[in-house]
């Protein structure tokens, strides 16, 4: 499953928190899910979680309370599971469960074979299932526990048989037959949902006139009782019937067996899917939907018909989603050998949709935004984004389905490993530096801000409360540098060798991380110790490195030491695996010749087959360690942790020089432009110090001119420079600020950025005038480069506010013919309040109402927005009558594109915590996911000053209060306010 990426830029991620007692001298009355209790007064500990706006409470320090309860991980477990003794009850509360790995056990029941029938209707939906069950234990009865959530039960059969009310017990969440036969029987249960209420947009749900399912990861309960777990892979048939004049289209899973009419103007189709898969790749979708139909032949001969659905206007978006879904059919028998396993392969496009896509088999869900697209109406982004989201999804049939992950924990066996395999797809089919680039900025500004948070977890988490908390950049992005590194360690011929291990082993099967971990390590025969940490330790290793240089001797010494900071749960933490790719540099700027290296007490060859090297993997697995290269003549400059080989975080002794000699020379790209941004994070850094001081800013001329000698060399790649010549973001200065500071990080921005833009105003005149192209769309890397690098040059004179500048990105919005550039050349123009701002921003509105996700992009440009007091345009864009709190594309264009603006969601009054934790409790009666990704914004509110710091912490107690508060945003709340 593919996340929908959107961006917090400016708020710096998740918190480091701490936790406060309350104590009460009255009764409290907690409230959740419209379930009340009456708590004593003696021995009560809550999150503010408990308490209503009726009820005062006093605080109380946390010296207060025993050791026992002080201690980190005793508050982590008393407040996610809500530990109380009430006295009296109004009404049962049912408290959130935290589920821990350790905890899991293989099932008592598995699932042959699942026959499923539907019955689609305006009101309500019927769902009909046939279960072959069989027992683990031939012989042995155990209680059969199957998950249901709003769910009405019709019947329940045993055999054929319908039992009787004794021989099972429902609640709210369970459906349990406490002694089914000891062999295998069939179970059959009808249940009747009504998805046109479901704004959760989970399970199966009706929106914008289509029937739909999201099941992953516990939707499928919303649909029958189950066992919804990832280990129960079974055989599904589902027949679908529905009226043929609403719902002309009925699709499922695998391949269609059966279709025909029915009386009353219905119609049936039934599918069959010949490979097991767990419930959470299941799929449905039924309504007035078109294709555009296209074909792949595999290597082997077959033919695959393909086929992507849409509305009947947005079949003309969809060439470019055909194009990316052959080319990574292709991509993976190349590189993988892996081949399509059915013959007919679906896409469904849906505009209401939590997550980017989903990978069910055969019948791939995405979000709308991932799949149409025109030159008109979408930006290179948007072109890149679908290529690896197709590809993501595609390759899920492989890494995800064909192996899926035993429980939700190994969830970063299949997401990480695909996110990896997308990234690599991506590399080949464009600029595999620039996607570098892209994937490590992408990894420092969520991923470490959430590794050094309240939200902390490993790439395989130990605990959860709600499984969709947890479809993070860590389990996604981190995971996929986890499994880069094994590629970096191999080598390409050795990870390839492990994956094929890997498939040849678990085809079929539900695996854990060590199953992949084995695959590699068995196939190449390595010693990979401590390689698991990275599994099980939360946290970004800090990474120090010390060189020398002995003339004499000809060698050259680097002392690496690695300590991974403590985490909520994991105070101490053991050294980890950390392959650092390294070269050294000669006084030319050319690659010295590796020969030989001592370490561990033992001179090791490095040379390959007599063939230079250049770049030489160091295995780092102690917390001291020293690497010594010999037979080197002069003092080198060492490019250090070559195209970023492990996700840490680097210090070293390389001076200013030594970076801008990187900058000039280094052949590892990556750390060309990292040289770059190492030293604009130092001056930033010393700017906003200055700022702070009140002493006057001063940009040194070394960098100006560094930045004008990169915009201005023609052997450079274009869209390289346009990364190079891009400043750090300001979340990332802030995570690097023992108190962040949001007004002087935006400050010292906007200085460096117009001084820049002031200083090297011909420059940036002449990148616009030459890279202008009147050539129709094309989406490949020189044209994005192009664009890229133009559109960067723009911004950077649109700081300027100066009315030459302001009707040259007129000219270039009203003469732009692609999304692309008009987009770029009116977010140039809307950087500064005025007229020329207001009607750029009417016209594009008014050109494009009645494209909704181009609209998107209109919210989002105005909730981004640094114009102080935004906050204000936001609220009234709520009103607008194309923003929808229903849908979660329009809540991430307007609500979370104002997270990221941190000049007014940090605003120093409050004003939009404020707005943001009126938001989330609204949200979260409509729909919890989207709720609870909103919420994450306020997670590292201690990285602030104590003004806003309050602010933030009584917008988080506010939401804690809510009636009826979803688990969902309960975790992160309380997670947030206890860490």
């Amino acid at each position: 499953m593919a996340r929908l990426v959107f961006s917090y830029k400016g708020c710096s991620g998740f918190p480091k928190t701490g936790l406060w007692g309350l104590i009460s001298s009255a009764p409290l009355k907690a409230t959740r899910g419209g379930s009340a209790l009456t708590y004593p007064t003696k021995n009560f500990i809550s999150t503010q979680r408990i308490i209503t706006s009726k009820v005062a409470c006093r605080r109380s320090s946390l010296s207060l309370l025993s050791p026992a309860v002080r201690d980190k991980q005793a508050i982590r477990r008393l407040i996610c599971s809500v530990a109380t003794q009430p006295i009296s009850t109004e009404a049962k509360m049912e408290a959130p469960k935290e589920i821990f790995l350790k905890d899991y056990k293989m099932p008592e029941y598995y699932f042959d074979k699942v026959d499923l029938n539907f019955s689609l209707g305006e009101e309500k939906t019927f769902v009909s299932s046939k279960i072959v069950v069989y027992p683990r234990i031939e012989g042995v009865s155990s209680p059969l526990v199957l998950d249901g959530h709003d769910l009405k039960l019709v019947t329940i059969k045993v055999n054929g048989e319908e039992l009787k009310k004794e021989d099972y017990n429902l609640d709210s969440r369970h459906l349990t037959l406490s002694s089914p036969p000891s062999g295998t029987f069939t179970l059959e249960i009808v249940t009747e949902i009504y998805p046109q209420k479901n704004t959760s947009l989970e399970g199966l749900y009706k929106s914008s006139g289509n029937f739909c399912t999201q099941c992953e990861a516990e939707g499928f309960r919303k649909i029958t009782f189950y066992q919804d777990r990832p280990d129960i892979m079974a055989k599904y048939s589902v027949r679908i019937e529905a009226d043929k004049s609403l719902y002309p289209v009925l699709l499922s899973n695998g391949n269609l067996i059966e279709q025909g009419e029915l009386e009353g103007g219905k119609h049936y189709v039934l599918w069959e899917d010949p490979f097991k898969k767990p419930c959470y790749l299941f799929a449905l979708v039924a309504g007035q939907l078109e294709s555009r139909d296209d074909k792949f032949v595999t290597r082997s001969g077959r033919e695959v018909a393909l086929r992507i659905w849409t509305p009947a206007q947005d079949l003309p978006k969809t060439v470019h989603a055909m194009y990316s879904l052959k080319a990574a059919m292709k991509w993976d028998e190349d590189v993988f050998g892996l081949e399509y396993d059915l013959d007919l392969f679906n896409i469904v496009a849906v505009p209401d949709f939590n997550m980017g896509a989903m990978e069910n088999k055969s019948l791939n869900i995405f979000n709308s935004k991932l799949v149409l697209a025109s030159p008109e109406t979408a930006s290179d982004a948007d072109y890149a984004a679908i290529l690896g989201v197709i590809g993501h999804e595609y390759f899920h049939n492989w890494t995800g389905n064909r192996v899926t992950c035993r429980d939700w924990f190994q969830l970063s066996l299949k997401e990480g490993l695909t996110v990896f395999r997308d990234q690599e797809f991506s590399s080949d089919m464009g600029s595999r530096p620039v996607k570098r680039i892209d994937d490590v900025s992408r990894l420092r500004n969520y991923q470490f801000p959430q590794d050094a948070g309240p939200m902390a977890h490993p790439v395989r988490p130990h605990s959860y409360i709600k499984m969709d908390n947890f479809y993070t950049v860590t389990v996604y992005e981190k995971g996929a540098e986890v499994v880069r590194m094994y590629k970096t360690l191999l080598g390409s011929q050795g990870f390839r060798k492990g994956m094929d291990l890997y498939f040849k082993r678990h085809d079929g099967q539900a695996v854990t991380c060590e199953e992949f971990f084995a695959a590699m390590r068995d196939a190449n025969e390595a010693n990979f110790h401590n390689f698991l940490l990275w599994y099980s330790q939360a946290g970004t290793p800090s990474v120090k490195v010390t060189s020398s240089f002995n003339a004499e001797a000809k060698t050259y010494s680097l002392k690496f030491s690695q300590e991974v900071p403590p985490t909520p749960g994991q105070q101490v933490k053991e050294p980890m695996f950390i392959p650092v790719a390294v070269g050294l540099l000669d006084s030319n700027g050319n690659d010295i010749p590796l020969t030989s290296l001592y370490h561990d007490g033992m001179l090791e060859s490095i040379s390959a087959s007599g063939q230079p090297v250049h770049t030489v993997v160091l295995q780092v697995k102690k917390k001291e360690e020293e690497f010594v290269f010999s037979n080197i003549s002069e003092r080198p400059i060492p490019s250090i942790l070559r195209g970023y080989s492990a996700p840490i975080r680097l210090e070293s002794d390389l001076t200013d020089s030594d970076l801008l000699f990187l900058l000039a020379h280094d052949s590892d790209e990556f750390n060309r432009w990292e040289a770059g941004q190492v030293l604009a994070r130092k001056i930033m850094l010393n700017l906003v110090a200055d700022f702070q001081q009140s002493k006057p800013l001063i940009l040194d001329a070394k960098f100006v001119d560094g930045i004008k000698s990169m915009l201005c060399d023609p052997s450079l790649d274009k869209e390289f420079i346009a990364k190079a010549i891009t400043l750090p973001g300001a979340g990332e200065i802030m995570d690097m600020m023992e108190v962040a500071d949001p007004d002087a990080v935006h400050a010292v921005r906007s200085f460096i950025r117009k001084h820049l833009a002031s200083e090297l105003k011909a420059e940036f005149l002449s990148t616009v005038e030459s890279n202008r192209s009147t050539e129709p769309y094309v989406f490949n890397h020189n044209n994005m480069s192009r664009r890229a690098l133009k559109n960067t040059a723009l911004a950077y004179l649109a700081s300027l506010d100066d009315p030459e500048i302001t009707s040259l990105a007129l000219h270039e919005y009203k003469s732009a013919t692609n999304m692309t550039e008009q987009f770029a050349a009116m977010a140039a123009i809307a950087q500064n309040p005025g007229k020329a701002r207001d009607d750029v921003l009417a016209d594009f509105y008014s050109k494009w109402e009645n494209d909704y996700l181009v609209v998107n992009k209109w919210f989002a440009l105005q909730a981004f927005s640094d114009i102080p007091g935004n906050v204000e345009n936001v609220k009234k864009l709520l009103n607008h009558p194309a923003f929808d709190m229903h849908n979660p594309n329009k809540v991430y264009s307007l609500i979370g594109g104002f997270c990221g603006s941190p000049v007014n969601f940090h605003a120093k009054d409050g004003s939009g915590y404020r707005f943001l934790g009126e938001i989330v409790v609204q949200l979260d009666k409509i729909n919890p996911q989207v709720a609870s990704r909103m919420v994450s914004a306020f997670s590292r509110w201690r990285r602030y000053d104590a003004t806003r710091q309050a602010a933030a912490k009584e917008q988080l107690e506010m939401i804690m209060a809510a009636n009826g508060l979803s688990e969902n945003v309960f975790e992160i709340a309380s997670k947030s306010l206890a860490a």
